[in-house]
């Protein structure tokens, strides 16, 4: 291993990375645009979830005193209440799913319309009938103990882990292929380069990369939502270099013997889309088969998210995720041989 090569590679992919300013603001723009996306969405607190149509066949406005709904689930911060004027008008839109609870003002029930075919009806039914039991059969309700989490706490890290996902994998792979496919590889075996020399270097330029952009929309996010943060930043960056190392030795892989953009650019998606499904960025695994569980460690994408997350939502230390970082060094070491013992020069 010769480092000063390795240094001349990694600073002349650093510098073709930046003179393309298409790619260098997307790196930057896409995380943002989805983090203020879903803060728009899920940042308030007082966030509607089902979504009850009211309507009077009287033809008028009925206040809240005046109606057999009770008032527990007329001021119920999970219900969203929209008037329509007549019953049918309401069917119409419950029977398409964009309401999912229809009731009567006036009736003495009161009376209510159900999609029997909308899990969120259901829910919402139960809600009303939970709201209609005299004060003594009402449930003993209680609250979780600690610091609760905001759903877009428990959201970041998977849109910061899924942007690096995908800059990694097309950042490497995909790029090596371009230079396969163009002759500058065959340039570069004339040179005293060796495999492990030259892929190395893109691997540690594109971690310097990710975690420059990464670093960057995680201050600038967190200037406007004010992510909770119970533990330590720099093990988070620690974690981040692992998972980083361990997604770019993937692309690494895909790269040492890709002759066609266009087949890379299908294995790479291959890859990815059931990565970020199965790995925990949009929402939890919990409750879904284990052999579904099971696959998704084979993702380093799923002990990144799961080690971030505890230390950022639980204030873990790095005992408590050890596992998750021999997991990531493993994929890491295994990947990069491999790509090593593979590379081709030639097409």
């Amino acid at each position: 291993m010769n480092f000063k090569r390795m240094w001349a590679m990694f600073q002349a992919r650093n510098h073709e990375f930046f003179r393309d300013r298409a790619a260098f603001g997307w790196n930057f723009a896409f995380p943002f645009l989805i983090i203020i996306g879903f803060g728009l969405i899920f940042g308030n607190q007082d966030h509607q979830t089902f979504k009850v149509g009211l309507f009077s066949p009287k033809a008028q406005t009925t206040k809240q005193s005046q109606t057999s709904i009770p008032s527990d689930f007329l001021t119920n911060d999970h219900l969203e209440f929209i008037d329509f004027p007549d019953q049918s008008s309401g069917e119409e839109r419950l029977r398409h799913h964009k309401i999912d609870l229809l009731i009567d003002r006036d009736s003495a029930g009161p009376q209510y319309w159900v999609n029997d075919s909308s899990p969120k009806g259901y829910l919402a039914e139960q809600i009303l009938l939970a709201a209609l039991l005299p004060p003594n059969e009402q449930p003993d309700r209680q609250l979780i103990n600690g610091q609760q989490i905001r759903y877009l706490d428990w959201l970041f890290p998977g849109i910061l882990a899924m942007n690096m996902m995908f800059s990694a994998l097309w950042g490497v792979g995909y790029v090596v292929v371009r230079y396969r496919k163009n002759g500058t590889l065959k340039r570069l075996k004339a040179t005293p380069l060796t495999a492990l020399e030259y892929l190395s270097a893109q691997m540690l330029s594109r971690i310097f990369l990710l975690l420059f952009t990464t670093s960057i929309v995680w201050f600038g996010a967190d200037l406007i939502f004010n992510f909770q943060v119970q533990g330590s930043y720099l093990l988070i960056f620690f974690l981040f270099v692992l998972g980083g190392l361990s997604l770019c030795s993937i692309g690494l892989v895909l790269a040492a013997r890709g002759t066609s953009e266009e087949f890379t650019s299908g294995v790479l998606n291959f890859i990815s889309w059931p990565m970020m499904f199965l790995s925990e960025v949009w929402f939890s695994l919990e409750g879904s088969p284990i052999w579904i569980q099971k696959i998704s460690l084979l993702f380093p994408l799923t002990h990144l998210l799961t080690a971030v997350r505890k230390v950022m939502n639980e204030g873990a230390g790095l005992m408590a995720v050890q596992i998750e970082c021999l997991a990531m060094t493993g994929f890491t070491l295994i990947f990069l041989a491999l790509a090593a013992l593979l590379f081709s020069w030639n097409d």
